[in-house]
């Protein structure tokens, strides 16, 4: 996995006539702490005594630009302030799938609403606005058109984001029971057989178990990454260290990462915010205990061994105005017998 290097200064070439204190006047910042952040960043032959005497280029706060209309909007901690309120975005969705050698790949588009904000909770309605593709194709196989024309009783979904932009759970499980007769009616006519039978079996085990439809809907890989819960506190130094989990396998509870995320002050030269991070699989269950499903390991040691067989890495981008994903990639890996590995790009789609 290639590292990831978010810029911590920028670089100002001096010009002719040009002294510390007019500088330091043109990025708004006092020439005693320009002077101290050069120096501490520059080789002694280029440390600033007084004045400048000759320096070619002086190390700049990342944060001291002359246009302020390129920074970034924080809020109190240098907090990502997230504000979707009457928000509505179609975004294009890939989502691959490899496990050694073998890959697939899936291809949506789907909408994203904002509906309320009530109890610190943000409530949104996301649809499937298009059909669906299986590694390039439009979905044909029975067995795929059954799964695909089964889950239409999920939307539109309604679901409930904190004020992280982190999922919180699925809010209109009732209305699938509601939707599941005309659905189940419209699959019976176009299929018939003990397949048929088994898919509906297996959407009415889901729909008609709250925990089941939570579980299912908590594996959402698109879910997953639009509201992974980025919208953090950065503090002076705009970086993080957080832990997040992620459905790569199934197992009740969630393979943990430690991830290191930094945003970046400054928009970007198309106006959008910049997030990235990576990280490694911190669980200390064995591969063993993650194949078999336990929720815990099965050894039990005072100072256990963390796991880190697996890898996070993420990029976001986000509208400078809104800071609503404009788009994002997500990809997550665990070594079981071989590489389990989850792609997700997340694409804005602008009419």
């Amino acid at each position: 996995m290639k590292p990831f290097i978010m810029k911590k200064f920028n670089i100002h070439s001096v010009q002719k006539n040009e002294n510390l204190k007019s500088i330091a006047a043109l990025y708004g910042i006092e020439a005693d702490a320009l002077k101290l952040f050069h120096n501490n960043r520059c080789e002694v032959k280029d440390m600033i005594l007084i004045d400048l005497t000759r320096q070619t280029e002086l190390f700049i706060p990342r944060t001291a630009v002359a246009d302020k209309n390129k920074l970034v909007k924080f809020g109190r901690g240098s907090r990502l302030v997230f504000q979707p309120e009457n928000s509505f975005c179609k975004y294009g969705v890939v989502i691959s799938f490899e496990t050694g050698n073998h890959k697939n790949e899936l291809k949506y588009e789907t909408s994203v609403r904002w509906l309320k904000y009530e109890n610190k909770l943000h409530f949104f309605e996301i649809d499937r606005i298009s059909n669906l593709y299986l590694n390039q194709e439009e979905v044909n196989e029975i067995a795929d058109t059954l799964a695909y024309k089964t889950s239409k009783v999920l939307y539109p979904l309604q679901v409930s984001v904190d004020e992280y932009g982190k999922f919180n759970q699925v809010e209109n499980i009732e209305s699938f029971k509601e939707r599941w007769d005309r659905v189940r009616e419209e699959v019976y006519k176009e299929f018939e057989g003990e397949i048929v039978d088994e898919y509906c079996r297996k959407i009415e085990e889901i729909i008609y178990e709250e925990d089941a439809i939570n579980l299912y809907l908590k594996n959402d890989y698109f879910l997953r990454t639009i509201f992974l819960g980025i919208y953090q506190s950065f503090g002076n130094t705009f970086q993080i260290e957080i832990e997040k989990s992620f459905p790569i396998i199934n197992n009740p509870i969630e393979p943990k990462y430690k991830i290191h995320i930094e945003t970046d002050p400054v928009k970007d030269q198309y106006d959008l915010v910049h997030i990235a991070g990576e990280g490694k699989l911190n669980d200390e269950r064995s591969v063993s205990d993650l194949i078999n499903g336990y929720p815990f390991s099965m050894i039990i040691a005072d100072d256990p061994v963390m796991k880190e067989e697996g890898n996070f890495r993420i990029e976001y981008y986000l509208n400078g105005e809104t800071l609503l994903p404009e788009s994002l990639y997500l990809e997550c890996s665990i070594m079981q017998e071989e590489e389990k590995k989850i792609s997700v790009v997340v694409t804005a789609i602008t009419e």
